[in-house]
């Protein structure tokens, strides 16, 4: 029951078993889920969520990976939590969702310091650090590019 609870919970209910890019697909469909569900702009909603998804990827990515090996392609919920941190204080709507996800994607398999050096860190922990500084690094990169385009009076759609 513990494993499959973990594979459960450690592939977001089965899309890290996705045929061919199980990393991006759950980074989309949490960017879809995070933009649909209106509660999610509200950071004192989506920061416990991030905070529990943490928590329980922690735990799964652990297990998943006693049962695969290192850091396993089917465990998404780091995923998960990296593209819900890219998104938590960015101003809500489908054009600064798209620009989060991409974002997200590119520093998740880039990897810059000190992202890679974090998914050197021991059982789940590296899992799971990675891409929430990934996700970090991917909201200030979007504010960046919302700023750049205030600054030539651009209107970004909502």
């Amino acid at each position: 029951m513990k494993d499959f609870a973990a594979k459960f919970l450690g592939s977001c209910a089965g899309l890290g078993y996705f045929p061919f890019a199980p990393g991006t697909v759950t980074s989309l469909a949490a960017a879809i889920f995070f933009v649909t569900i209106p509660s999610f702009s509200n950071p004192e909603v989506a920061g416990p969520a991030i905070v529990a998804v943490f928590i329980a990827g922690l735990w799964s990515a652990r297990v998943m990976e006693g049962i695969y090996g290192h850091d396993p392609s089917r465990v998404t919920i780091d995923e998960f939590a990296g593209q819900w941190v890219t998104l938590l204080l960015l101003p809500g709507g489908w054009f600064t969702a798209v620009l989060g996800f991409v974002a997200f994607r590119v520093f998740d398999i880039l990897k810059p310091e000190p992202v890679n050096a974090a998914q050197k860190l021991p059982g789940g922990w590296g899992i799971m650090v990675d891409d929430l500084l990934a996700g970090v690094y991917a909201s200030l990169s979007v504010r960046i590019v919302l700023w750049l385009l205030s600054l030539f009076s651009v209107t970004v759609p909502l």
